[in-house]
Order: C-alpha cells, then sequence, then structure tokens
C-alpha cells in the first residue's frame, strides 16, 4: 500500500469516540439548542398527581421513561411555550 493509498484510508475510516467523547458530545449538542439536563427526585404523591391528571399511566409509574415523558408533557400543557 502506497503513502497516498494509506492516507485515504486514514480520511475515510470512521473515527471511533470514547463514550466520555460522545457524552460530551451531546452535552455540548443539548446546549445548542437551548437545552439543560438536569436530574430531579419526585416524591410517590407527585407520580400520583400526574397520574391523577392524565400524563402518566398508572401502570407506569415504575417505568423511568414514561414517568420523564410524563412531565414533559406536563411541562408542555402548563408553560408558556414562547
Amino acid at each position: 500500500m502506497s503513502a497516498d493509498e494509506l492516507a485515504i484510508q486514514r480520511f475515510t475510516e470512521p473515527t471511533v469516540r470514547s463514550s466520555a467523547a460522545e457524552r460530551m458530545r451531546l452535552h455540548r449538542e443539548r446546549r445548542r439548542n437551548g437545552m439543560r439536563c438536569i436530574t430531579i427526585e419526585l416524591r410517590a404523591t407527585e407520580i400520583d398527581s400526574l397520574i391523577r391528571t392524565g400524563f402518566l399511566n398508572s401502570e407506569m409509574r415504575n417505568d423511568l421513561d414514561a414517568v420523564r415523558d410524563a412531565i414533559y408533557l406536563h411541562l408542555e400543557a402548563t408553560l408558556d411555550a414562547n
């Protein structure tokens, strides 16, 4: 393999990112899009309220993705979108 062929191969191979580099890339992308990532603690009564108001199905109360989606729905319904 010639030096030119080796150089072309190096530039065309996909770059493998470490998991830390990928997390940082996603963090920067969220920031550019005006998003912030936070961790919150919810009381059981707050999850009950999401169920009572129809944002969360009672069978999904222990599904973290479903609870997160219910919180998003609640925020969209109650906060000014501007």
